[in-house]
């Protein structure tokens, strides 16, 4: 594959590109996570990203695209549950839909069993399953509850 660089605009590597001038815009944990998790082909297993691969090639690109992706990953572990809470919260207020219909859907989808990499532990992902599913239906409940508590209803 051809290999071109504008002087000055991009990194010398892979890894720092995507870091600087990808990842670094995306101000939530989880939103790097998911778009970490979308560059991965369903159907091979693996990470595709056209401008990467055309400027770094296609072995460096992968690599740099699963290495950031089990790093994102092991960073939203690592987060207290009141920091995923407010990062997923984050995350789902720049989407067009309401917070209670996407988790929503993710629950009910699996969408949420996509997002690990490929080489999490069993465990790291029953863990990451097990609390975006807990946060998820606390968000779809407290729509819930807000929707049915007095007071709650819009005057028309």
């Amino acid at each position: 594959m051809p290999r071109f660089k504008l002087k000055g605009v991009l990194e010398r590597n892979a890894l720092a590109d995507l870091w600087n001038h990808t990842l670094s815009g995306i101000s939530s944990v989880y939103g790097r996570l998911a778009y970490l998790a979308s560059l991965r082909d369903p159907n091979s297993g693996q990470y595709r990203h056209h401008g990467l691969s055309t400027v770094f090639g296609r072995d460096d690109s992968i690599a740099a695209m699963r290495r950031s992706h089990e790093q994102i990953f092991r960073e939203w572990l690592k987060l207290p549950l009141s920091g995923k809470t407010s990062d997923l919260r984050e995350y789902l207020a720049g989407l067009e839909e309401k917070p209670a219909v996407v988790a929503s859907n993710w629950l009910q989808s699996g969408y949420c069993s996509t997002l690990p990499p490929d080489r999490a532990t069993r465990s790291q992902k029953a863990q990451f399953q097990q609390e975006l599913e807990i946060l998820l239906q606390l968000l779809k409940n407290a729509s819930s509850a807000g929707r049915s508590s007095p007071g709650s209803a819009r005057s028309a």
